[in-house]
C-alpha cells in the first residue's frame, strides 16, 4: 500500500497539466492508495530526446517517487508507421533499419530521468507484429472517419488540398491499443496527443478494462520560438555536452525563462516565482538565465559540471575572452561545412547549413553565411556562444 502525502499529489495533479480527464477516478485512486500503472509511449523516429519530451519524462518521475509503476512503450512498431498529431504535412514512413538505429540510445537517455531498474519497459512490436487484419477492423470500428478529420491540423490540411493517408488513420488505433497491452491506469502525453491517448479510453472499454485517466502537459518552444521539434532543429538535447547544452539554453528566448524552469525543472515554486518577479522588476534576465542553465546542466550531468560550464561562459562571452585552450581541427578540405562537420560542431551537413543560414558560426568574431567560404588556417571558428576550435 502507498503512502502518498498530499502535498506531493497536489503537485503532481497541477506542474506541468495543462488538463486532465478522469480526473475523479485518480483522486479515488489515491484515496484507495492503489499502485497505478503509468504509462508513456516514445517513437524512435529520432535518435535523441529532446528536453521537450522532459515534461512528461518528469511526470512519470513524480508518479515514480509516490511510489507507482512506470510503464515506458518503446515504439519500435509505432515508429515506422509515424504519428501525425503535431504534423502539418503527411509523415513519411520509416524503416525498421532507422528505427533501431534511433532506438539505440533511447533506455540510457531516459535513465537521466527515470530510475529504470523500477520500470516496466515494453517495445510494442510485441502485440503489433502479430496483429492480423480481423483484429484490426473490429478496433477501426470503434472510430469514424469524422472523428478523425475533425482534428485540427488534419482539418486543416485537408482544407488545403494536401494528401491524409488511411495509414495516418491507423495510429491513433495503435496508440490506444497500446494501453491496452499494458493495461495503463493513467497515460501521460502531451497536447497534441489528446486525441490518441483518449482512443486509448475507447479501445480499453472495447477490451473490457477500465478507461484510463488522461493527463496532459503542455507543449514547449524551443531555441526559435516554435515549438520544440527535432525536424525542425530547435532542441536540447538531452545527450547533448555540458557546452552545448549550456550555450542553447543561454541564448533561449528571455519570454521562456519562468516557463522552462516550471515545466523543465523541479525547482520549488516560490524560487520561480522570486525569478518571475525579478524579471517583471526590470531585473537582467541574463542573471536568471545563468541559473536555469546551471540548474539544468546539473540535472543531465552533475553540479560541477555546470559550474564549470558557467564560468566557462562567463569568461569566453560575457568577457569577450578566447578559451585558454582551443582544440586545434586540420580538415580534409577547408570549406566551411566540411570543418563544421569533421570539427564536430555540427552532427550533419543539414545541421551545418542550418546554422550558418541562422547567423550562428563566426569566422574570427565575424559572421559568415556563405556555405563555400574557405576558411584560412589558423583561424578560430565559433558555433553559438561558447563552442570553439582552431583551424590548423
Amino acid at each position: 500500500m502507498l503512502k502518498t502525502p498530499h502535498s506531493s499529489i497536489q503537485e503532481t495533479l497541477t506542474r506541468g497539466v495543462e488538463e486532465i480527464i478522469g480526473k475523479e477516478d485518480l483522486e479515488t485512486y489515491f484515496k484507495e492508495n492503489r499502485t497505478l500503472r503509468i504509462k508513456l509511449g516514445v517513437d524512435p523516429t529520432s535518435p535523441n530526446i529532446h528536453i521537450g519530451r522532459s515534461i512528461p519524462l518528469l511526470k512519470l518521475r513524480d508518479f515514480q517517487e509516490l511510489g507507482h509503476k512506470i510503464v515506458l512503450i518503446i515504439g519500435d512498431f509505432t515508429g515506422t508507421i509515424g504519428d501525425t498529431s503535431d504534423k502539418t504535412a503527411e509523415r513519411p514512413m520509416l524503416d525498421q533499419a532507422a528505427v533501431e538505429t534511433n532506438m539505440q540510445n533511447y533506455i540510457q537517455q531516459v535513465s537521466k530521468i527515470l530510475d529504470i531498474s523500477k520500470c516496466e519497459i515494453h517495445y510494442n512490436s510485441e502485440w503489433f507484429k502479430d496483429m492480423g487484419y480481423r483484429e484490426i477492423c473490429r478496433q477501426a470500428d470503434l472510430f469514424s472517419v469524422n472523428d478523425f478529420n475533425a482534428r485540427d491540423n488534419i482539418a486543416r490540411r485537408l482544407t488545403a488540398g494536401k494528401r491524409v493517408s488511411l495509414r495516418e488513420m491507423l495510429y491513433p488505433l495503435m496508440q490506444g491499443y497500446d494501453s491496452v497491452a499494458i493495461k495503463a491506469d493513467v497515460e501521460i502525453g502531451g497536447m497534441d496527443q489528446r486525441f490518441n491517448i483518449l482512443a486509448g479510453r475507447t479501445m480499453q472499454k472495447h477490451y473490457g478494462q477500465r478507461p484510463q485517466v488522461v493527463m496532459l502537459n503542455p507543449l514547449i518552444e524551443g531555441l526559435d520560438g516554435r515549438k520544440m521539434s527535432s525536424s525542425w532543429g530547435n532542441t536540447i538535447n538531452l545527450m547533448d555536452s555540458p557546452r552545448d547544452m549550456f550555450g542553447k539554453l543561454m541564448s533561449l528566448n528571455d519570454e521562456f525563462i519562468i516557463k522552462y524552469f516550471t515545466l523543465l525543472t523541479r525547482i520549488d515554486r516560490k524560487t520561480i516565482e522570486d525569478y518571475s518577479a525579478h524579471l517583471a522588476n526590470k531585473g537582467n534576465p541574463r542573471d536568471i538565465k545563468l541559473k536555469l542553465a546551471s540548474v539544468i546542466v546539473s540535472q543531465y550531468h552533475s553540479e560541477t559540471t555546470a559550474k564549470q560550464e558557467e564560468d566557462y561562459f562567463i569568461k569566453t562571452f560575457s568577457k569577450k575572452e578566447l578559451p585558454d585552450e582551443l582544440t586545434v581541427v586540420t580538415p580534409t578540405s577547408h570549406d566551411l561545412i566540411t570543418v563544421l562537420l569533421e570539427s564536430e560542431l555540427a552532427s550533419s551537413r543539414s545541421e551545418a547549413r542550418r546554422v550558418i543560414e541562422q547567423g550562428g558560426v563566426k569566422i574570427d568574431q565575424t559572421t559568415v553565411k556563405d556555405m563555400a567560404y574557405k576558411v584560412p588556417r589558423g583561424s578560430v571558428v565559433q558555433k553559438g556562444k561558447v563552442r570553439f576550435v582552431r583551424v590548423g
